[in-house]
């Protein structure tokens, strides 16, 4: 049985995966700013919207995990895995991800907010 409960497991990924995809909206718009765009107000509106809403989730969870005394922490990674370290009811577990994963569900969540950025655009 595992230490985690279940219905916590979504929120510990969230902390993981977020933070990616803020940095990679945030890098994208520096490129779309610095590139050869004639019109770059509009991809750099959408990604400030996709930003905006990847924002508010990633605050929705942080205070998720200080309600529920729970806390993810980075630890060690190769070419191949990361592992993270999921803290929660004085238990700790050690999880590993392929990179490969973790870039595909980032890909993933990046498309999710971008096209919520485009509907509320």
């Amino acid at each position: 049985m595992p230490l985690i409960p279940s219905e916590s497991l979504p929120y510990f990924e969230k902390m993981i995966y977020l933070p990616m995809v803020l940095t990679i909206l945030e890098r994208d718009r520096e490129t779309v700013e610095k590139g050869p765009f004639k019109l770059k107000r509009p991809y750099v509106a959408m990604i400030d919207q996709a930003v905006k809403e990847a924002q508010r989730e990633l605050k929705d969870t942080k205070l998720y995990l200080r309600q529920h005394n729970m806390k993810v922490i980075r630890g060690n990674h190769d070419d191949t895995f990361t592992e993270y370290v999921f803290f929660h009811g004085g238990y700790e577990e050690h999880r590993r991800y392929l990179n490969v994963r973790l870039r595909n569900r980032v890909e993933e969540l990046l498309g999710v907010y971008l096209s919520i950025a485009k509907q509320a655009n």
